[in-house]
């Protein structure tokens, strides 16, 4: 790449991804212009769309909240990679006044070496705020909302499945909360010692044990209260059921893909009673409705982090510059290397 040139990581025509040279847009009234320090993508919603392209040829009806096909594929347009940035402001248009030059701040966008955006649309960070704390917003909105819904309350067991950055943030909302006892369960190893370390009590391999049966055990025969699965795998489902008490709920916050499997609702699902919601915490109205919608559960989840109630200094991992990054997201987020959780990218 040109030193002296714009790029930002796209999924190119053969959907790798790619760097590709961009302009800059003229700053327009009301926006400001950021250099982009650091960013990361939000893996398992950006594989999901890699992957499956769910919009290309049917869409969601926001009215009639229906899936609906096109009338014709959709254009395919330049596909940015990345979800979240964190940033130093270097120009303001002149009429913004909330923010300044030379501030911190996040926002939303793709991985980038600079991003221009209105001005109400950044994220104004404390000097000691850290950038992965902050690129851990996005997770958290939908962890706080698996929570939420899943209508825990304090003394609960909880079971968190995948331990993706949604359900590492999911297990600390869980512990924050008040939960007596917190287990995480995931197939990856790097995943489970994050877990571990930042607070649960218990971390399974699905592989190599029966998670409910263990559970059971230790619960005396009563199964945990909820179960928050982010994985969005269908054997998941089934495990969570297993571990799931007598008419507890099991929270459905993972996008799951499009898959063609065996479910077996017959057995603790039907036999316990059981209750699976799903969770989408931007969905609306929030579940919560009307004292609780999207805009306040992202207000609530930015409010937490500035205040450090989350350590998210484990999650994003590994950091790599900005130059290794079309290699490192084909590796950590494409083929799913067990050797990340979240990646970072530096562009210092």
């Amino acid at each position: 790449m040109d030193n002296e040139m714009k790029w930002r990581l796209i999924l190119g025509e053969h959907r790798t991804p790619e760097f590709q040279h961009y302009d800059e847009p003229l700053l327009k009234t009301g926006c400001v212009r950021v250099l982009t320090r650091f960013g990361a993508p939000k893996h398992g919603t950006e594989l999901t769309e890699i992957a499956e392209d769910p919009f290309n040829s049917d869409y969601y009806d926001e009215t009639e909240h229906i899936f609906k096909k096109r009338p014709a594929p959709r254009e395919m347009k330049t596909l940015g990679l990345g979800n979240m940035w964190v940033g130093e402001i270097t120009e303001v248009a002149p009429d913004v006044t909330a923010v300044q030059v030379g501030q911190k701040v996040a926002g939303y966008g793709a991985l980038q070496h600079t991003h221009t955006v209105p001005a109400d649309r950044v994220l104004p960070m404390p000097l000691d705020m850290d950038w992965k704390t902050a690129v851990c917003f996005d997770p958290l909105q939908f962890a706080l909302g698996g929570i939420r819904d899943s209508h825990f309350r304090i003394g609960d067991t909880v079971l968190i499945s995948g331990q993706g950055a949604i359900g590492l943030m999911a297990a600390q909302c869980a512990r924050l909360a008040g939960a007596s006892l917190v287990v995480v369960a995931d197939p990856i190893e790097k995943r489970r010692e994050v877990g571990l370390k930042n607070g649960a009590d218990y971390a399974f391999d699905p592989r190599e044990v029966d998670v409910g049966l263990q559970l059971r055990m230790m619960t005396g025969g009563r199964g945990v209260d909820i179960v928050i699965e982010t994985s969005g795998n269908y054997h998941a489902v089934e495990e969570g059921l297993r571990a799931l008490t007598y008419q507890g709920t099991l929270a459905c916050v993972g996008w799951f893909k499009h898959q063609k499997v065996e479910l077996n609702f017959g057995r603790e699902g039907h036999f316990n009673q059981q209750r699976i919601i799903f969770s989408r915490a931007c969905s609306e109205p929030n579940n919560d409705y009307p004292g609780w919608d999207f805009k306040r559960i992202k207000a609530v989840a930015w409010d937490m982090l500035v205040k450090g109630r989350f350590t998210c200094d484990a999650i994003v991992d590994p950091v790599v510059p900005f130059s290794r990054a079309a290699e490192a997201y084909t590796d950590y987020v494409i083929k799913g290397s067990p050797n990340s959780v979240k990646l970072g990218v530096s562009f210092q």
